[in-house]
């Protein structure tokens, strides 16, 4: 019988002073907070959403306001001796998101401002969002004799929704440019100004003069400021470990690795710690049960079309080997969606090569992995991810681990007669360059539902593999024919020597040729040899 729960999980509180006073779970982060008060006068941050941007800025806040008994007993007390206090003026730009058109933006940023204007007063000329931030610095700072700290939480909420909308957007950036002009134009005024959101727009048109932004994205010293590092699973949060270990019945060695598969691998920087995704690991403590959390809410549809824009090809997903200029660049710039899905934290760094000053690229876990696939199942095939879940992937690769081809195969040929041709789906597979990409395409999506590890397009020195499915103790080498046959894309397999690779890698490895019906779009034939 596991005992009843003591320990109080911070999910869904953002506030910092809150957390403190009320005896939830806080994992220090506070070092890291002062070397980023320290670091530079004008700071920008961009991380995922749920990532703990909002608990940062609140931190943030109770430390330049000088709370000084917030902080006990944390890190930050070996580091700072003053404890002076600032105005500070903390802004959450997300209560502007989702706004009708730009004066309705305007009117929303006004009443953002007006319990700052309870304090430090309005005069009567202050009638846009920037005249009205900039009277309230100057006073903050007369009434004060203190120069004023502001913090910008969430600062492209409003942007995300009309990125390809060029009339919104261009609206919607100008009443944003007239709100930041003051952190700029105020500097005398300003001890330090942090701005945090997900994605990185330009300076010049987003926060047009304010050129001397230090952007610490990349930046190592702060690659686990937000998120929770292995070391804290095994440190901080080893008491729950270890309760979850009990309920789940698992060893605490088990239960450290199935959190780590589900929650950890983003990386913030090359060479960085990996990083579990804060809210979904405390929710999984909370609900003693690991899921998938971080999508509650769905994949956003900004990202969605934004992926269909550009007509992202999901498959490349996997392994991306970029410069960082092709992911960390200005969002309303970008040239495909990998800056967006990058920023949003679909994809995270795994490797960096010094040589050649390339990052690579990747999903970050099976969390991301799942979520993300149920939110681009009905997009790109029409079918539901519940059917497909439970239905013709559990079955295929239920078959795969028993060793059973024939029935796999056999499932396969059920599913792709299922496959419904809904509204835009025939456009679709117009789109795709030839029929086995049709097949490779959907088979990408349906075996990433059960996280199963399968890679399509494999280059290898003799060429590209169609697709290469990974068991515990099995690799499945898959060569697909909408014309020929069957045996003579097995064929290619040995002619190619496909399954060489596999070899050394202490698996099983089978050779599956597979030819499709170009008409029908379903599996008509199929050999198999190991």
């Amino acid at each position: 019988m596991v005992s009843i729960m003591t320990r109080r999980y911070p999910v869904g509180i953002q506030t910092f002073s809150r957390i403190r006073r009320e005896g939830y779970i806080y994992v220090d982060k506070t070092d890291l907070v002062w070397q980023l008060a320290h670091y530079a006068t004008y700071v920008f941050m961009s991380r995922p959403l749920r990532f703990g941007k909002s608990l940062l800025t609140s931190t943030l806040e109770s430390y330049f306001r000088g709370e000084r008994e917030l902080f006990e007993g944390l890190r930050i007390m070996e580091l700072e001796q003053q404890w002076e206090k600032y105005p500070v003026i903390r802004l959450d730009i997300s209560m502007a998101k989702g706004q009708a058109d730009a004066n309705e933006l305007r009117s929303t940023l006004l009443w953002l401002l007006r319990p700052l204007t309870d304090i430090y007063g309005r005069e009567a000329d202050e009638d846009s969002p920037g005249k009205l931030l900039t009277g309230i610095i100057k006073r903050a700072y007369e009434m004060t004799g203190k120069q004023v700290v502001v913090i910008v939480d969430e600062y492209d909420a409003p942007l995300l929704d009309v990125l390809h909308e060029n009339d919104e957007l261009i609206a919607v950036r100008k009443v944003m440019q007239e709100f930041y002009l003051p952190l700029k134009a105020n500097e005398q005024y300003v001890k330090f100004c942090f701005v945090t959101g997900i994605t990185k727009f330009s300076q010049l048109s987003i926060f047009s003069t304010i050129n001397n932004l230090t952007n610490v994205t990349l930046d190592a010293t702060f690659a686990a400021i937000c998120g929770i590092t292995d070391e804290e699973i095994t440190t901080v949060l080893k008491e729950d470990v270890e309760r979850m270990a009990g309920i789940c019945e698992l060893s605490c060695e088990q239960m450290h690795q199935k959190l780590k598969e589900r929650y950890d691998g983003y990386h913030f920087t090359r060479n960085s710690p990996g990083v579990y995704n804060p809210f979904s690991l405390l929710k999984a403590f909370l609900q003693r049960e690991v899921s998938n959390y971080w999508f509650d809410s769905g994949t956003p549809t900004f990202l969605i079309r934004q992926m269909q824009h550009f007509q992202t090809n999901i498959m490349s997903l996997d392994k991306m080997v970029v410069p960082a200029s092709a992911f960390d660049q200005p969002t309303e710039n970008m040239k495909s969606a990998l800056p967006l899905l990058y920023q949003s934290g679909y994809l995270t760094i795994k490797g960096y090569d010094r040589e050649t000053e390339a990052y690579t690229l990747s999903i970050p876990n099976q969390e991301v992995r799942i979520g993300f696939v149920k939110g681009l199942l009905p997009t790109y095939t029409g079918l539901d991810d519940s059917d497909v879940q439970m239905g013709f992937a559990a079955k295929f690769w239920r078959q795969l681990k028993l060793g059973d081809i024939q029935q796999a195969m056999l499932e396969m040929k059920v599913y792709f007669a299922g496959i419904p041709y809904v509204e835009g789906f025939k456009q679709k597979l117009s789109e795709v360059a030839n029929a086995e990409g049709f097949y490779e395409y959907t088979m990408y999506l349906v075996f990433s539902m059960l996280n199963v590890y399968v890679r399509t397009q494999v280059k290898v020195a003799s060429g590209r593999i169609d697709m290469v499915v990974t068991m515990p103790d099995t690799t499945y080498v898959f060569e697909f024919k909408a014309s020929g046959t069957a045996r003579q894309a097995l064929e290619q397999i040995g002619q190619k020597g496909y399954a060489f690779t596999f070899q050394t890698e202490g698996r099983r490895v089978v050779k599956v040729g597979v030819r499709f019906n170009a008409d029908t779009r379903m599996p008509e034939d199929w050999v198999f040899s190991e």
